[in-house]
């Protein structure tokens, strides 16, 4: 048994399908995951900091903070539900976004991470922000799936350069709504008649 086959058996979720649904790189799921769970960790943490500027009178830091702490707990109990074991319903509530596609939760956790930026953009608001939103991002580059391979591209092309076997090619990169459309320019302003 490899050591990628133990840290899978090892990470892997209860009830979880032993062969991959999907064609994301495995690395990429583990990165995920572990910035979604150290990050939330640290945001945590970032955010209970920021609470304490409501010793100064500053109300703005105590709202950041706590959206914070709320988002990443949020994205902890996504992420890692062992963590958060005591908490009751944290299992169905991260076994239903397990479900989700993984669009789904790169916009969940880029949402919840921009408002306390814009509340009390200080350093360790957008430290902790922004590792929920790096999550949030590398959630995204996992929805849009493997790049294709170099012949596949090479192939792409070349079916693209080659003369249209009819009028009509509607999968081609440039194709149109309209046949015989002609680019937009640009003609100047009005020039108005003072004498009329």
């Amino acid at each position: 048994m490899s050591f990628q086959d133990k840290l899978a058996s090892i990470m892997a979720r209860p009830g979880q399908d032993p062969v991959a649904k999907d064609d994301v790189p495995w690395w990429m799921k583990y990165l995920g995951r572990g910035v979604g769970t150290v990050g939330s960790v640290i945001a945590i943490l970032l955010g209970v900091w920021n609470c304490v500027g409501i010793l100064i009178g500053n109300v703005s830091s105590l709202i950041s903070g706590m959206w914070q702490v709320v988002a990443a707990f949020m994205v902890i109990c996504c992420e890692a539900p062992c963590c958060c074991m005591f908490v009751d319903h944290v299992q169905k509530f991260s076994d239903w976004v397990e479900r989700r596609p993984y669009w789904n939760r790169a916009l969940g956790y880029v949402i919840l991470s921009i408002p306390p930026i814009i509340l009390s953009p200080g350093l360790s608001t957008i430290f902790g922000s922004g590792l929920i939103f790096t999550t949030g991002v590398i959630y995204g580059m996992m929805a849009l799936g493997r790049k294709a391979t170099a012949e596949e591209m090479r192939q792409a092309a070349a079916a693209e350069a080659a003369p249209p076997s009819g009028t009509n090619r509607p999968n081609s990169m440039h194709a149109n709504l309209v046949a015989n459309a002609q680019p937009i320019s640009f003609t100047g302003a009005p020039v108005y008649d003072s004498n009329v």
